[in-house]
């Protein structure tokens, strides 16, 4: 049942935002040129490797000049790329991973595989037995003003309790956390 919803809600979500896309596109072009996308590496179900799309919100040699994650205050985020970042645009080509059946609209956000060290055997076991999401609970309850414990334990908590009912109450969650800050 959650496949389904995954690939009819990404498929609507695309064809009623298309509008949106384009203008995220036609930002970030002008504003750094081309390529609009970016995909990076990320674990997925049982750990398995996919490539996950965002827009660029970074300049273009933004991984040979930083670590995995960003700051409050990285300079390699455009300008354009603080808005995107600040709504959560940037996340909306992920929907084509939901499609593709990479992710899920809900589920732990992929980690890149150096983050796979930070786990133990057993909580990367547990953390992996469902499809990473554009949304989960860590990012509904912190956004991103969150220790690496308090996501950890917000994922295993959500493997632990995961339903139809969690997941509408996650997306309703990040919706209200969209208008908030924690995003960077």
């Amino acid at each position: 049942m959650k496949r389904i919803v995954d690939i009819v809600v990404s498929f609507l979500a695309l064809l009623i935002l298309s509008p949106l896309l384009l203008v995220a596109v036609m930002a970030i072009a002008w504003e750094s040129g081309c390529p609009v996308f970016f995909r990076q590496t990320r674990l997925g179900l049982r750990g398995r490797e996919f490539g996950m799309f965002k827009f660029r919100s970074m300049v273009k040699n933004a991984a040979a000049t930083g670590p995995y994650f960003t700051s409050n205050d990285d300079p390699r985020v455009t300008r354009v790329g603080r808005c995107l970042r600040r709504t959560s645009v940037d996340e909306l080509p992920q929907l084509i991973n939901v499609l593709k059946g990479d992710m899920s609209l809900v589920g732990p956000r992929p980690d890149v595989p150096a983050q796979r060290s930070l786990y133990t055997d057993s909580d990367w076991e547990k953390r992996c037995v469902v499809r990473p999401g554009i949304t989960g609970l860590a990012q509904a309850l912190y956004r991103s003003d969150s220790s690496g414990a308090q996501r950890l334990e917000a994922d295993l908590r959500y493997v632990r309790d995961v339903s139809l009912w969690l997941d509408l109450k996650i997306c309703w969650w990040t919706l209200k956390r969209l208008t908030g800050k924690g995003a960077n």
